[in-house]
């Protein structure tokens, strides 16, 4: 059913075996189509099942806060922007690709800084200033 494996990079591909595809309905505006062809695809890929994926490309994938994880960690993609099946299967694998493609790059630690000296002595020479000019405001410029 399935159209061969989902290339990711040069080391990294998701068999077929791995994805879910089910073709159902698309919503929208109608046409003399629309209710009798099931054109959308709805895929399916267990991000936290996978045997493919490397243990932290599963764990950055799985934190990543996206409303298309599912609680077990069953990533579901609706594709529907099309007209054919074929097209819609495409997009739905294309963004399957994109998403894992984007919990590839590790993210730099963050290393924890102080203020400099300076910058904290600025910082509340900008405040003493501020409230000088708030201070010499009086009621009467308001009315």
């Amino acid at each position: 059913m399935g159209s061969g494996p989902v290339i990711i990079s040069a080391q990294l591909e998701i068999p077929d075996g791995e994805i879910v595809e089910r073709f159902v309905r698309a919503s929208g505006a109608g046409g003399q189509n629309v209710n009798k062809v099931s054109t959308a695809v709805e895929l399916r890929f267990d991000v936290a099942g996978s045997p493919s994926l490397p243990e932290p490309l599963r764990e950055r994938l799985l934190a990543r806060r996206d409303r298309r994880m599912t609680g077990e960690g069953v990533l579901v993609i609706d594709a529907q922007r099309f007209r054919t099946q074929d097209r819609n299967r495409e997009d739905a694998r294309e963004r399957l690709a994109a998403f894992i493609q984007a919990g590839l790059s590790v993210p730099k630690p963050r290393k924890a800084t102080k203020p400099t000296f300076g910058s904290k002595l600025r910082r509340l020479d900008a405040k003493r200033g501020r409230a000088q000019i708030k201070r010499g405001r009086s009621s009467r410029d308001w009315e």
